[in-house]
Order: C-alpha cells, then structure tokens, then sequence
C-alpha cells in the first residue's frame, strides 16, 4: 500500500531540488514569491480530495485509489512538460499543476493507512511509507548529478534555457511516477465502509452547498490533537520552506562563492545541493525503519522533539561549513527529521480521527502544512534582501531554529492511543 510513495517522491524531489534552480535560470529574482503556487494549491486541494475519497466507494476501483490514478496520471504529464518551459510564467503555472496533481495522489496515501491498519500497527505504516519516500527521493534527488556524471549528459546549457540533465531528470520521474503509483493500485485491496447503509445515506443527504461548506468550515471542528499538531506543524513546514527555497542560493553563494546562474561554478553547487537533498532522503529512508523502535522505547512526542531539534541543527550548522563535503553530515540531522516529520504526526493524529472522516481531516491538516509555507512565501523574500541583504544562509539558520522550536511544541500535543494504552 506505500509503494507508490516511492513514485510520489519521485516528483515531490525533483520538484524542491530543481524548481529554484529553473526559477532561476529562466531569470526569476522573486523565488519565494513563484514558490507560493505549490502551497496555494494544497490549500484547496487535499481538503476537496479527502472529503470526496471519503464518499467514494466502488467494488471495482475502491476508495482511494480513483484518486491515486488521477493524480499519477496529471503529475507524469507535468514532469514531462514542465523542463521545457521556455519563460518564467510557464515554469510557474506548470509549478501550480503538478503540486495539484502531487497533492491528489498523496493525502489519500495517508488516509489508506488509516483506513487499513489498526492503531497499534499505524506507526510502522507511515514509517514504511517514509522508507519509500527516502528511497524515490534518493534516486529523483540524484538524477541531474548521474545523468551529467555517469551518462554525459551536460548540466549547463545557454541563458534562459534548462539543462539537459534536468531535463532528463524530469521524464525519468514522469514515467516512475506512474508506474509506482499504479502498483499500488493493482496490488493493494481496499473495503467497503462498515456501514454501508449509513455510508450511502449520507451521500443520498449530502447537497452540494453542504459539502462545500462542511470541506471549508470543519476546520472549525477539528479534534483536539489535531488542533495541538497545527502549531507543531506551522514552525516544522517554515523551516523546511525555507530550506528548500533557499538551500541552491546559499549553498552556491555561500560556499561556492557562485553568483551568476548561468556560470559552471552555480551548477556545479546546484548539482551538490541536489546531492545533498538525496542524502537527507536516504538518511529518512534507513532511519524510518528505526522509529517504530526509538517510539516505542520513548513515545511518538519525544521521538518527534529528538528528530526535530537534529534537524534544526543540521540546518544552523550549514552556516559554518566551507567545504562542501562536510554538508553531508548537516544532511543527516535533516534526513532524520525528514522521517519523522513524514510519519510521526500523521501516526499521532490518525488516532484521534473519526474512521468515516480520516480523508476529509488528512487533507484539512495539510492546512498546517501549506499556510506557513504561504507565510514564508511572502516573508522571506523580503527578509533575505532588506535584512540579510542576499546572504541567503541566513535563512537557513532561521529554518533551523523554526525546527527546533516546533519539536519542543511536540510536548504539548495529546496523544490519544497512548491514553488507550495507559
């Protein structure tokens, strides 16, 4: 049933490692600003998408995996076509598509868990998808740097045009995309709601201004934990906004003392940055393994604040490297937030869920992953030219200390199957 996360990642990777570089490269100066169209359409997506699978049902195509579908299908056209933008406008529009189509295929992942395991085995089935996440972003993170240094395939290429290896990287994760997604379509069985009678019920009773009302305004009625979670995810996704934005100019700026997009010498550290992100994916991909253990030996809100506060240092200790070899050890702090951040909340919230709404309130809270990347979309622009005046590491240091703050905000959160089990 995660499997096809691998696909997903695929697309989510090379989307955060590449996007600020084609931003760039195509002459974008306002990158956070082009970056709000990922988030805005996670805001208005899942929330839809989580209520409609949870009033789906059919024998032959099941609940969640309609969505699954659509979604692979919308997103490996984009990985297709958005590397051969010729102008800003189109890499951003193109931006907006595949986040939308990422966001269909992906928050019905997480209700499947839901839908399908028991509480106590919930913990290992976010892990197992986090595991498939680090493994398809390893590979996605990776592909610009192996199609230049493996196959010959350049990585520059004139102004205003997207290199070859990007390029390459884009149609390889395309068609993984797909694919992945569509084994866990034929692989994976779902079932039928409980209630049948109630569940048809309610779709016989439900208008349409009703679903739209209760799809927009049930954030109101959230449960408690999840309300807790908000804060904890506001100040974990600020800091990974910031990071993915700002990671290729500050790596390349800072230490590759690289200032024009166009010369080998920012390529060159863009190519590393890359490298980089598929360290910290293969750090989550091993370390998920090992967070059933750390959780069970402590529990999910302290395994989360330990996870968290490695990653915000990883982010801080950036600033004081100058060899970029040594990123890799700032990467592994990341990496093993990354997998928590991945699995953790989504295990403590899917307790405290109704099981006949776990899609609607998987996409709401994806709410608290979106708005503060919204937030940093119109803030650090601005704070990194008139406050740091271009010095883009730091933000990174701000990113850092984001995270840290939100694992110590884990603590607050109500952990409602550890109240089962006590």
């Amino acid at each position: 049933m995660s499997f096809g996360f691998l696909g997903i990642q695929f697309g989510f990777a090379l989307q955060n490692a590449n996007v600020s570089r084609i931003f760039e490269t195509l002459g974008g100066t306002e990158i956070a600003l082009y970056w709000l169209a990922a988030p805005v359409t996670g805001l208005l997506v899942q929330p839809v998408i989580g209520y409609l699978s949870d009033r789906t049902w059919s024998p032959v195509f099941g609940r969640r995996k309609p969505f699954f579908m659509i979604g692979a299908l919308l997103a490996s056209l984009s990985l297709l076509i958005m590397p051969n933008a010729s102008v800003l406008w189109m890499a951003v529009g193109m931006l907006w598509i595949l986040d939308s189509s990422i966001n269909i295929s992906m928050e019905p992942f997480r209700a499947l868990v839901g839908d399908l395991l028991p509480s106590d085995q919930r913990t290992a089935g976010f892990a197992a998808q986090t595991f498939f996440i680090g493994v398809g972003a390893v590979v996605a993170s990776l592909l610009p740097w192996i199609f230049n240094n493996w196959v010959g395939i350049s990585n520059t290429a004139p102004a205003g045009e997207i290199p070859p290896s990007v390029k390459w990287a884009f149609y390889c994760g395309g068609v993984v995309f797909f694919l992945a997604v569509l084994w866990t379509v034929v692989k994976t069985k779902e079932y039928p709601p409980e209630n049948m009678e109630e569940f048809e019920r309610e779709k016989r009773e439900m208008t349409f201004g009703q679903g739209f009302k209760e799809t927009f305004l049930g954030i109101f009625k959230m449960p408690k934990t999840m309300s807790q979670l908000a804060l904890v995810q506001f100040f974990t996704w600020f800091g990974l906004f910031a990071m993915w934005i700002f990671t290729t100019p500050a790596v390349t700026r800072h230490i590759y003392g690289a200032t024009d997009a166009t010369s080998k010498l920012y390529n060159e550290g863009a190519d590393w940055v890359g490298l980089c992100f598929g360290i910290y994916n293969g750090v989550s991909a091993v370390f998920a393994l090992l967070l059933p253990v750390l959780a069970k030996r402590t529990n999910r809100r302290v395994t989360h604040l330990i996870c968290l506060c490695l990653g915000g240092l990883g982010l801080i200790s950036i600033y004081f490297i100058k060899d970029p070899n040594f990123l890799a050890l700032s990467m592994v702090g990341v990496g093993i937030a990354w997998a928590s951040i991945l699995s953790m909340p989504y295990s403590i919230l899917a307790g405290s869920l109704p099981a006949n709404r776990m899609g609607y309130y998987m996409g709401v809270f994806n709410f608290f992953i979106v708005i503060p990347q919204i937030v940093a979309g119109t803030m650090l622009d601005f704070i990194n030219k008139n406050i740091f005046h271009g010095e883009s590491i730091y933000v990174l240091v701000v990113g850092g200390c984001s995270m840290i703050l939100a694992g110590f905000l884990t603590l607050l959160v109500r952990d409602v199957d550890d109240e089962k089990v006590a």
